[in-house]
């Protein structure tokens, strides 16, 4: 089966770019199954209904979140009405609204599990990233299983690809917004990546038009971070998995404009 994993969906650059590019190349490639990063979606922080819906509409299968999760309260009835759809960080508080893992099956009867985690390292506070996703894949059913490790620190994701090469089909790094170029399969069959970059407008600094972020980097003053508009592209993976076995067999970079 194959599996495409978008990153942070930024504004309306990246809801744009997905819904004009992903329905074709879903069918051009015969992909089963569709995860993406959306805590930026709306206006570049936070999640509203007509944002989802977007992302949803354009074939987007599970939505995974982050450290702007709650940026917006449109979330808390999304987490209600589509609660295996919609994740937040499963490491987050357990009162927290929202869950962190959820498991759907594809048109091929394929059951895929996506787990939502959120690293510490230069994050907000949050409960250990590495015990979570273990107590998380004691209690998975049997599926393949996809992880999004959504952390600023590369040690910290390639870390997280480690302990769960073998256990799991797919880890791939969110949150920074730059593709990296370190994907492969593990030694044990995962494929991992330290970050899927970000869908949303690349003529920017991670998405933001760039005179703003210069006049806070030189004065150190305030600037509105509003988001770019240029040279929009959905990057991400491609990643071909055994579901017999859960092992991904090749993975390769994507970049849809």
């Amino acid at each position: 089966m194959k599996i495409l994993c978008l990153g942070d969906v930024v504004g309306s650059p990246g809801r744009e770019v997905i819904a004009r590019t992903l329905p074709d190349y879903r069918v051009q490639h015969s992909i089963d199954f569709i995860v993406a990063n959306v805590e930026n979606v709306a206006a570049g922080s936070g999640v509203t209904r007509s944002s989802y819906l977007v992302l949803r509409n354009a074939g987007i299968d599970v939505c995974t979140t982050g450290d702007h999760v709650y940026k917006r309260g449109e979330i808390l009835k999304l987490f209600e009405s589509d609660a295996d759809r919609l994740l937040r960080p499963i490491n987050y508080p357990e009162a927290a609204a929202g869950r962190g893992m959820t498991t759907v099956e594809t048109a091929s009867g394929v059951s895929v599990t996506v787990i939502n985690v959120q690293g510490r390292v230069f994050m907000d506070p949050c409960d250990d990233p590495f015990k979570a996703v273990d107590e998380a894949l004691a209690r998975a059913p049997e599926s393949v299983i996809v992880v999004d490790m959504h952390g600023e620190a590369t040690s910290e994701k390639r870390a997280i690809g480690w302990h769960l090469d073998g256990r799991v089909a797919i880890v791939f790094g969110t949150h920074t917004h730059v593709p990296t170029a370190d994907e492969e399969i593990l030694t044990k069959g995962t494929a991992y990546v330290t970050d899927l970059g970000m869908c949303g407008p690349y003529r920017s600094v991670i998405g933001r038009n760039v005179e703003p972020v210069l006049t806070k980097f030189t004065t150190n003053m305030y600037a509105p971070f509003s988001v770019a508009d240029g040279d929009a592209r959905a990057c991400g993976i491609l990643v071909d998995v055994d579901p017999g076995s859960g092992r991904a067999t090749s993975i390769e970079r994507v970049v849809l404009r």
